[in-house]
Formats: C-alpha cells, sequence, structure tokens
C-alpha cells in the first residue's frame, strides 16, 4: 500500500499543474484579445492606404511593388506559418504534410516562418530556402524581409493557421496578390481620380504607386502572420483548458486516495495499539 504521505506529493504535485495551466489558460485568452484588436486596427488602415491607391494607379496590374528593373523567378514561392515551439497540438504537422502533398522542388522554393515548421520540414527531408522566427510581439511586425522576397516570384502561396473560433482552428493557404484583394474588399469605393493633372507626385507617380503596393503587400502579409498567431494561442488555449481539466480530475482522485490511505493507516495504528493493549492485558 502507498503511504499517505508518498499520495500527498503526488497531490501537490498535480495542484501545481492544475495552478500552471490555469496560468497559461489566462494568458492565451488575454492574447487572443490584444490580437483581435490588432487585427482591426491593420484592416483599418490598409482600408485608408486602398482608397489612396485605387485613386492613382494607372492600371489594374498589381505588381507587388516589383520596379520596372526588378524581374521575377520563374518559381512559385511557398511560405509556411507555423508556431515557434511545440505546444500547438497537431495544426502545425497538418499545415506542413499539406503543403507538401503538392510540393515539387523544381517549381517551387519554401519560406518557413517558426521553429516548429522549420524542424518539421527537416525532419521530412525536405529543404527550404530561407527561415525566420515567428515574430515575438504582435505590433509593428517588420516583414520587409519577407517581402524582399515575395518581390523575387511570379506568385506567392501562404500556408497558414487561422482562427474559427476559440475551440476550432484550421490551416488554409492563400495567394498572396488574393489576400491583398480580399483586404480591399472592405475598403470604400474611390470618391474621386487622384491624377497628375490635379496632384504633383514626388519622385514620380510610379514610385508612389510601387510604395503602396509594398505597403499593402506588408500588411496583408502581417494580417496572415496575426491571423496564425491567433489560432495558435486559440490552440494553446484549448490544450490547456483540457489539460486543466485532466489535472484537476487527477488532483481530486488523488485527494480521495489520500484520505483514505490515511484512514487506513490511522485504522492500522489503532489496531496496533488495541491488539498491543490486550496483549499486555494478557500478560498481566
Amino acid at each position: 500500500m502507498i503511504r499517505p504521505q508518498e499520495i500527498m506529493r503526488q497531490r501537490d504535485s498535480m495542484n501545481t499543474i492544475v495552478n500552471l495551466t490555469s496560468v497559461f489558460e489566462g494568458l492565451a485568452s488575454m492574447k487572443i484579445a490584444q490580437t483581435k484588436n490588432q487585427v482591426l486596427q491593420s484592416q483599418k488602415f490598409f482600408q485608408e492606404l486602398w482608397e489612396i491607391y485605387s485613386q492613382i494607379r494607372v492600371d489594374s496590374i498589381f505588381r507587388f511593388g516589383r520596379t520596372g528593373s526588378e524581374t521575377a523567378v520563374n518559381k512559385q514561392l511557398y511560405i509556411a506559418i507555423t508556431s515557434e515551439g511545440g505546444f500547438s497540438g497537431d495544426i502545425d504537422q497538418n499545415l506542413i504534410n499539406w503543403m507538401l502533398e503538392n510540393y515539387d522542388p523544381a517549381k517551387q522554393d519554401i519560406i518557413v516562418i517558426g521553429h516548429h515548421g522549420a524542424t518539421q520540414l527537416t525532419q521530412a527531408g525536405v529543404s527550404y530556402k530561407k527561415y525566420f522566427s515567428l515574430p515575438s510581439k504582435d505590433q509593428n511586425i517588420n516583414v520587409q524581409p519577407l517581402i524582399h522576397e515575395v518581390r523575387g516570384y511570379k506568385s506567392t502561396t501562404v500556408f497558414y493557421q487561422t482562427y474559427t473560433s476559440l475551440m476550432v482552428q484550421d490551416v488554409k493557404r492563400i495567394e498572396l496578390s488574393t489576400a491583398v484583394q480580399q483586404q480591399a474588399r472592405h475598403a470604400h469605393a474611390a470618391d474621386e481620380e487622384i491624377s497628375e493633372a490635379t496632384y504633383i507626385f514626388e519622385p514620380s507617380t510610379y514610385d508612389v504607386i510601387v510604395h503602396l503596393e509594398r505597403s499593402m503587400l506588408q500588411i496583408a502579409l502581417g494580417q496572415v502572420i496575426l491571423d496564425s498567431k491567433l489560432a495558435q494561442y486559440a490552440s494553446r488555449f484549448r490544450a490547456m483548458t483540457a489539460s486543466n481539466e485532466r489535472a484537476d480530475e487527477l488532483y481530486s482522485d488523488l485527494n480521495v486516495k489520500y484520505h483514505r490511505a490515511k484512514r487506513a493507516s490511522n485504522d492500522e495504528r489503532l489496531k496496533e495499539m488495541i491488539n498491543g493493549l490486550k496483549a499486555a492485558g494478557k500478560m498481566q
């Protein structure tokens, strides 16, 4: 029989796990609320840029902020956005497996964001062009290095995690140009056309358009990263909730076992005392 002291130590350890998972659950919930607010602010800023861009662009072609001197590689770029650690359940693995279903190293290059995804690609024997750490902050995400890579390809597909609800997360893929267009749908239609006849552009109209396209690409890509982080926070919240519930159940079971063992130990001591008294009485 396990001694009550040993069960008590196990119970106290489980109580520590209950408290820790509760803290992590609360932190994940707070991060979800903060990230949602950041997404809304980013969408508003994008809409303002799109309204200006739609008024001054000279044609309907979106050039990803490339200048006339830049040529694009005749390959497709895959960007996989995963978590930095291994506490995201199986969603990272699902994303990587889905991306690799149609991956051809002769046709696509891979850039991975997040250490967990990089590790999984290495384990699968798949090489990637570059690796970036997942931004630790949810504000002022610097995606300039990514934009520099994107401008070198004719098309870019982003594989990312998406937040459906607090208990449901999914993986998606989207063409980066489509991501810009989807953001633009929420913007208001231009009220007037901005042209060189009424405005002065420095250094030129084309340079202003290129700058706006790069800015909108930056926001669209930042939005996808925020969406992935939101899904990761929700996945972590779900994992911590399940762990907290399980740890609480184990704590309750150990608490019952402790009191039973303690009662049994007390009963055994009482029996020993009674038997000792009986033996002493017979000796007299």
